[in-house]
């Protein structure tokens, strides 16, 4: 999951999502989807937007993902908020 903020491109962010894809298949994951969100900056309470959110949640939900990976470090709080989304 990303941000394009203003400092970046779309194609800078799908450079760096495409970088973390290689280093989490090369810890063993498998990268199914990639999911961008254009924003001035991370949602401060989870990352991403609200719709955003509940589009990714629905996702995993329906793939039965079990993990999903942040190109950023979250916020202890945005950890804890976006912990308690039921799927």
């Amino acid at each position: 999951v990303g941000v394009i903020q203003q400092e970046h491109t779309e194609e800078q962010v799908n450079e760096y999502l495409h970088e973390l894809a290689f280093l989490a298949e090369t810890a063993g994951a498998i990268t199914i989807k990639m999911f961008k969100q254009r924003l001035t900056h991370p949602d401060s309470r989870t990352f991403v937007g609200k719709g955003k959110l509940e589009e990714i949640k629905q996702y995993v939900a329906a793939k039965d993902i079990d993990m999903v990976i942040f190109d950023d470090e979250l916020t202890p709080s945005q950890q804890k908020n976006i912990s308690k989304i039921p799927i």
